[in-house]
């Protein structure tokens, strides 16, 4: 009987480990849980029992944990939720469709187009009443 060892299809979400088969992140998150985790255990068994303090420990320690081994769509917790707080809170709830009119900008500006034309055509007019209207000199007389 042969034994067969999955091999991902795509490499790209392979993570490479550091040290216990743990990612740099995971390490990071753990070392510092256990950082704070360990002194309150320490500090709340001198208050009352082992069983409370197990649980104040484990309350504290949880976070990150949770921060080191939760993944969303390949997102670490943090920026999940930085997406989520920005969904839920900042951006308004209701967000109006507003498109711009393409059509109303080509309008415009052939309405623009006309009326430079229309100017053009009058200035020019103006020039050439200006030339004919004006006094003949004796130079150009016959």
């Amino acid at each position: 009987m042969a034994n067969y060892i999955s091999v991902p299809r795509d490499f790209s979400k392979v993570k490479s480990k550091v040290c216990f088969n743990l990612t740099k992140r995971q390490l990071i998150c753990f070392s510092l849980g256990a950082m704070i985790g360990v002194p309150t255990f320490f500090l709340i068994k001198r208050l009352g029992n082992t069983t409370v303090a197990t649980l104040g420990m484990m309350i504290s320690m949880m976070p990150l944990f949770f921060l080191a081994m939760y993944e969303k769509n390949e997102q670490p917790l943090e920026v999940f939720l930085e997406h989520f707080i920005d969904a839920t809170f900042k951006r308004p709830k209701k967000r109006p469709y507003k498109n711009q009119n393409y059509y109303a900008l080509l309008e415009r500006i052939a309405e623009l187009e006309r009326k430079r034309k229309i100017d053009d055509k009058t200035f020019s007019k103006r020039k050439e009443k200006e030339k004919c209207s004006g006094k003949r000199t004796g130079d150009n007389s016959l």
